[in-house]
């Protein structure tokens, strides 16, 4: 019904099955994954008004499994890539997987997949890191060029008061570059190729 995929590995579609609704996969070496697809593998779907939370769950430093809520995946969304890296320290959060006795290795990291009503799905809120940004890496690019660009010139913003006269050089207003650097902001937002035009 699921797998799961980790960049350099063999895509695993053998999920365990713990419970009736209750599905997880073993993550070997979890400390070098940074993500994790988890995907439906469109030959079982969900019963009708049903989809599945993906939960990510790694041993804490007394080996005891830290469950997080990654995100879901349902008939209309049947795969999601998930940002695991920066989950591997913190708390975990309320999880359908604390009664279950699941066989697990100390090194090993789990994703599990419990089906439950999409009511349900659309209540629960996964860990906030756990998201892979939806803004492709030319649009992050340009943003932070931006912020990096905008803040390098207001450093050197100066008063008009502590301005030293100086024929040879050309001095920009810091309101000009910030409007410039608001335009352009508006302008990525509202169409991220307008440059090409």
């Amino acid at each position: 019904m699921f797998g799961c995929l980790v960049a350099g590995r063999l895509v695993q579609t053998a999920a365990q099955q713990v419970a009736e609704d209750k599905f997880v996969f073993d993550l070997p070496d979890y400390e070098s994954i940074n993500h994790v697809v988890v995907f439906m593998l469109g030959t079982i779907p969900f019963p009708e008004g049903m989809g599945g939370s993906v939960y990510f769950s790694y041993p804490d430093s007394n080996g005891i499994p830290v469950w997080q809520l990654l995100g879901f995946v349902t008939n209309g969304k049947p795969s999601a890539i998930f940002k695991i890296s920066g989950l591997k320290s913190g708390e975990g959060s309320q999880h359908p997987f604390g009664a279950m006795n699941i066989v697990r290795t100390p090194s090993v990291a789990q994703i599990g997949i419990s089906v439950e009503l999409l009511d349900s799905l659309a209540q629960q809120t996964p860990v906030g890191n756990a998201a892979v940004s939806s803004v492709d890496s030319f649009t992050q690019f340009t943003q932070k060029m931006l912020d990096n660009f905008y803040n390098f010139a207001s450093s050197f913003a100066v008063s008009q008061a502590q301005m030293t006269p100086s024929p040879s050089e050309m001095f920009i207003p810091a309101n000009v570059v910030l409007k410039w650097y608001e335009n352009f902001q508006r302008r990525l937002a509202q169409n991220p190729l307008f440059w090409k035009t």
